[in-house]
């Protein structure tokens, strides 16, 4: 069973980001193309050092359901008010909470989305992902490597 922990989230909260929706969610090449030319545009153009600037420079890999399409973006937690970006709504509740490490910082969120959407969810039976996004962070470890987590909004199973 893979590591896991529900926290719970108390009021609603916002994040802002910048991001491209996809098409067809099956495209997996495509969608990580779309999202590599996304990231590589935000940070060349000083957009998402702006919106990092203006939140505690934490940067997020944010999935989402916008418009009835799936999205995926780059941005903080909070409401800021930046040209091109969009805010996002979060809702409270009860949050699974996915950890993971490794040395390298630009893979490890898509590292950790990966084994959460690859079959991890189908282990967690007594809470079921209701969205409609999660967030993923990393950060510098104290080992040298880096450490994320995953939050994905959930309902509690009954029965």
């Amino acid at each position: 069973m893979t590591n896991y922990s529900i926290k719970t989230i108390a009021e609603n909260y916002k994040m802002t980001a910048f991001g491209v929706p996809f098409e067809d969610f099956n495209d997996w090449a495509g969608n990580a193309a779309k999202t590599a030319a996304r990231k590589a545009e935000i940070t060349e153009n000083g957009k998402l050092a702006e919106l990092l600037a203006l939140a505690d420079g934490t940067e997020y890999q944010i999935n989402y359901v916008l418009d009835g399409k799936a999205w995926r973006g780059f941005g903080v937690m909070g409401e800021f008010v930046v040209e091109g970006a969009i805010v996002l709504d979060f809702l409270a509740g009860d949050y699974i909470v996915v950890p993971g490490t490794g040395a390298d910082k630009d893979r490890l969120a898509d590292e950790i989305t990966g084994k959460v959407f690859s079959g991890m969810m189908n282990e967690i039976t007594d809470y079921k992902y209701v969205g409609p996004g999660n967030a993923t962070f990393v950060k510098a470890a104290d080992n040298g490597g880096f450490y994320g987590e995953m939050w994905l909004r959930a309902k509690k199973v009954e029965g």
